[in-house]
């Protein structure tokens, strides 16, 4: 008896490695000390000297259920994305630049090339947001996890100038909400997508004409990362009062979190068109409105609060970007909440 007739395969544990590799190795930055393989991940806080009062900034999460439709298509390339997303989105929604990522991902079997491309995914993830993937752990568990199912998560660590936190006391009411549009559903509440739509292969590969793709590529579709957004705003001279990431919970739960004592969010439903597929979900499903819009995004994955004077040079960074956005309400004294009219 060995750890191999177990169900552990350290052999393929160690192809995993090798295989990920060339995606890892995009993603360095000149502070990362040291390769892949080590026993931690080295990252040299040289860059950040120049910096009255650093402070750190983390963020943690996974992907969820949406891993059941990354299973049904047995598409692994993208999820990696919706990981780092997670993670990165709200690190940059403090004010902070994401500059490490570390995945962690639990599986039944090591099938290499399986696990090559999920990673490959948390490193297009790393790309988009500007930071380093240094390391990560692959776990097999056989008899906890069925052989072709895996779980993935993983955490983000950043940095911001104490004075340049987005903490939501300079809120005042005039201030402009902005909108930055999401690519879908992201990657919360998809347990009640489940309930809505039939799992299977064939309703992932049902073409809607709505939807303009199928089922399945919809709901597959990657979270949007904002950090470059919420960078170029700050390139462009503006002051952020408040910055809120859509996840779960959606637009009732995410939105007073930005938001101080004696200020209220009003948020017009109408000023921005709703995605098709939370349209279907809502009729398919026969989901009150409230709770699409607590639970969901509803089309948008992030919520900034600026002064009025600063909307179009936001707006004009953001879009530069390749961010879409829109104004959709503003802030009034009051107690604290949002209110969808």
């Amino acid at each position: 008896m060995d750890y191999r007739n177990s169900g552990v395969n350290i052999e393929a544990g160690y192809e995993s490695v090798e295989l990920m590799k060339k995606y890892v190795k995009r993603t360095m930055r000149p502070e990362v000390l040291g390769g892949l393989g080590g026993f931690s991940g080295a990252f040299s806080m040289e860059a950040i000297k120049g910096m009255e009062e650093p402070v750190l900034l983390s963020g943690t999460d996974g992907v969820g259920t949406k891993l059941k439709i990354a299973f049904l298509m047995d598409r692994h390339d993208t999820i990696g994305i919706d990981c780092v997303a997670m993670c990165v989105n709200d690190v940059a929604c403090a004010g902070g630049e994401p500059l490490f990522f570390l995945d962690y991902i639990a599986c039944g079997k090591n099938y290499p090339e399986k696990i090559a491309t999920i990673v490959s995914g948390v490193a297009e993830g790393c790309l988009q947001s500007g930071c380093a993937l240094i390391g990560g752990e692959t776990a097999e568990h056989p008899g906890l996890m069925p052989e072709e199912e895996y779980d993935l998560a993983g955490f983000s660590v950043g940095v911001c100038d104490k004075k340049d936190l987005i903490t939501g006391e300079l809120l005042k009411p005039g201030d402009v909400l902005i909108g930055l549009a999401s690519t879908g559903i992201h990657s919360n509440g998809f347990s009640l997508v489940r309930k809505i739509f039939d799992m299977t292969e064939e309703s992932m590969n049902t073409y809607y004409e709505e939807l303009g793709a199928t089922l399945g590529e919809v709901l597959l579709a990657p979270t949007r990362i904002y950090v470059k957004a919420l960078k170029a705003a700050k390139e462009a001279g503006v002051r952020i009062h408040a910055c809120s990431h859509i996840t779960g919970g959606g637009f009732y739960e995410n939105v007073p979190r930005m938001l101080r004592d004696g200020v209220r969010a009003v948020i017009r439903k109408d000023s921005y068109a709703l995605p098709p597929i939370f349209q279907l979900m809502q009729k398919k499903g026969e989901v009150e409105e409230k709770v699409m819009y607590n639970t969901y995004n509803m089309g948008v994955g992030m919520i900034v609060a600026v002064d009025s004077a600063d909307v179009e040079r936001t707006m004009k960074a953001f879009r530069t970007a390749g961010d879409s956005c829109f104004v959709i309400g503003a802030v009034e004294a009051g107690e604290k909440g949002v209110e969808l009219c």
